[in-house]
């Protein structure tokens, strides 16, 4: 009776572990807009002709979900070539060049699906750093302050569909206390994601903003995210698999860097000097 009552628990968590991998390989192709006029009208900030007439105007950039049956990454792209070099790439979408990230702005992430392993991958001054991150994960902005976001998420009952899958809404809102010009400030955000259980695995272009699924889209105030396209087609083992040649960090050790490079960038302003700043 316990070999049977042991085989059965065996047999369902294979099955659950199939299911939660994707059926073939492929690629969705994601598009991420900003536009900082919007994001300060959403936070009530009221700004002069003058000053919209200097700020950025809105900006789109595109990136790239790989997947394979076991793994997947996710980075930025150029609409050059797609990440098997050839024009077009045959994938139904036009494809793109896959490039890193780089001065820790831009990050590659790279995840497992049967442990739900998530990995950071992302350059400072010419070292590539590597660091195990978890979805859905609130991110403290400054080592060692009491400022770790206050997140609540609610579903909606609200779907849409997104490149053919049907998606699910939930409504995540963010408060964190920060300091602006010396005085503390509670700041309230509100984003709503859109996720789906149809593709076998679990992602988020966000990993802090996750609950469960693949999620397809997030929207912000003047941000958004969310897929355009997929195509299913053969991907190659290496891209999406971390890179070999990186150091291996911790998020306290990562938050720290961030922190001693802005301390030295405000210095710098402070005594109206530019210099190269090295961080190791």
């Amino acid at each position: 009776m316990k070999r049977l009552f042991f085989a059965s628990v065996a047999l369902c968590l294979s099955v659950a572990q199939l299911q939660a991998q994707p059926k073939k390989p492929g690629a969705i192709q994601f598009e991420s807009t900003f536009d900082p006029a919007a994001m300060a009208a959403a936070n009530g900030i009221k700004l002069s002709d003058e000053v919209l007439a200097r700020m950025p105007k809105s900006s789109v950039s595109s990136l790239e979900l790989l997947f394979t049956l076991t793994h997947a990454s996710y980075m930025p792209v150029e609409d050059i070539e797609d990440s098997n070099n050839s024009i077009g790439g045959g994938n139904g979408f036009g494809g793109g060049m896959r490039f890193g990230g780089f001065g820790g702005g831009n990050k590659e992430y790279y995840y497992s699906f049967a442990d739900h392993k998530l990995v950071e991958s992302f350059d400072l001054n010419d070292t590539t750093f590597v660091m195990e991150d978890q979805m859905g994960k609130p991110v403290q902005m400054v080592p060692g302050a009491d400022n770790i976001p206050v997140v609540e998420y609610t579903k909606s009952g609200e779907t849409r569909n997104i490149i053919g899958f049907t998606c699910h809404k939930v409504i995540v809102k963010t408060t964190v206390k920060r300091k602006i010009m010396d005085e503390e400030k509670v700041i309230t955000d509100e984003s709503n994601l859109w996720y789906t259980d149809e593709l076998g695995f679990d992602f988020s272009p966000n990993p802090a903003l996750w609950t469960q699924g693949a999620v397809l889209a997030i929207e912000g105030k003047g941000t958004s995210i969310q897929a355009k396209s997929i195509a299913y087609r053969n991907v190659s083992a290496k891209d999406v698999m971390q890179p070999k040649k990186a150091l291996p960090i911790t998020p306290e050790a990562y938050r720290l860097k961030i922190e001693h490079r802005r301390k030295l960038m405000r210095g710098n302003r402070n005594r109206g000097q530019v210099r190269s700043i090295t961080i190791n």
